[in-house]
């Protein structure tokens, strides 16, 4: 299963970004996908996930200002984070979990889209 993000780049304080990510391969079933991030020295950590049930939870830092899509039929999620502030530059990673065709399960990344937050 591959994971492909994009929409990362450079954007000013208090503006905004929208990232995309799409899940494909070897897929059964989709159960959920998410957002994290990682700064260089920091643990990553959780920005936004959904399930197929549409059950989405963020991390505190970004809850008000980031807002993640349903999961819909293409196996595709966008994070639309407004009001984007300097401490929100990090290396974004998609992940999607579910079933492959066997009912094997995967948990798969993507190789990460870099978001910088910079005057």
């Amino acid at each position: 299963v591959q994971v492909v993000e994009s929409g990362g780049g450079l954007v000013q304080p208090g503006g905004s970004l929208r990232l995309s990510c799409a899940a494909s391969g070897s897929i059964f079933n989709v159960v959920g996908m998410g957002w994290y991030r990682r700064t260089p020295g920091e643990h990553r950590e959780l920005v936004a996930s959904t399930t197929r049930g549409a059950n989405s939870n963020y991390g505190d830092s970004v809850k008000g200002r980031f807002t993640i899509s349903r999961l819909n039929a293409n196996n595709t999620v966008y994070l639309q984070m407004n009001t984007l502030e300097p401490e929100d530059t990090a290396v974004y990673y998609c992940n999607a979990r579910g079933y492959e065709p066997d009912r094997k399960m995967f948990d798969s990344w993507g190789q990460g889209t870099q978001v910088t937050v910079s005057s």
